[in-house]
C-alpha cells in the first residue's frame, strides 16, 4: 500500500526501523510471512488468530497498561520482492510492511515502517500528554521483537 499524504494530527504515527539479522532473506521472510508463530518470538505480540489465509486479530501489550487490538488483512505479499504488507483497522488503522534484504555478507536487514491513526479511544484522549510515552513503548517493543527474532534465527540450524 503506498504511503499516502495526512493532514498532520497528533493521532498520527509512522515509524520506521530496521533489524539485522543473523541468517538469510529467505529464513527471515519465512519467519516473518509466518503471523500465528509471532507470540513465540515477540513477548508483546500476544496474540494472533487467523480468520482466514490472509486475515486475523492481533493483540499486543508492551510496558503501558493498556492492550491494542487490531483486525490485520495481507495486502502484499511478495517472496521475491521480501515485501510483506498488512492493512490494518482496529485500534490503530494503516498500514505495516517489512522489506528483508541480504546484507551481503549473509545476513540480512529487516526493514519496518508503519503508517498508522490511533483509534483506541484512551490512546486518543492522552494523544498529547501520551505521545512521548507511546513513542518510547513502541521503541521499546521493536528492541524486544528485534532481539526475540534474532534469538530465534540464532537457534535455528542454517540447513533448514
Amino acid at each position: 500500500m503506498p504511503p499516502r499524504r495526512r493532514t498532520p494530527s497528533v493521532h498520527h504515527y509512522r515509524f520506521r526501523d530496521a533489524w539485522a539479522l543473523p541468517a538469510p532473506p529467505d529464513a527471515v521472510y519465512a519467519v516473518l510471512a509466518d503471523a500465528e508463530g509471532y507470540p513465540a518470538w515477540w513477548p508483546q505480540v500476544r496474540r494472533v488468530e487467523g480468520a482466514d489465509d490472509i486475515s486475523g486479530t492481533v493483540r499486543f501489550r508492551s510496558l503501558l497498561p493498556y492492550e491494542l487490538v487490531i483486525a490485520a488483512r495481507e495486502s502484499r505479499r511478495d517472496p521475491a520482492a521480501g515485501i510483506l504488507e498488512i492493512v490494518m483497522t482496529g485500534d490503530l488503522e494503516g498500514w505495516a510492511r517489512w522489506t528483508i534484504r541480504s546484507d551481503g555478507a549473509g545476513g540480512s536487514v529487516a526493514r519496518f515502517e508503519q503508517d498508522v491513526d490511533v483509534r483506541k479511544p484512551l490512546m486518543r484522549r492522552l494523544a498529547l500528554p501520551g505521545r512521548p510515552l507511546f513513542l518510547a513503548n513502541h521503541a521499546w517493543m521493536m528492541r524486544a521483537g528485534r532481539r526475540g527474532l534474532r534469538a530465534l534465527l540464532e537457534r535455528r540450524d542454517p540447513g533448514i
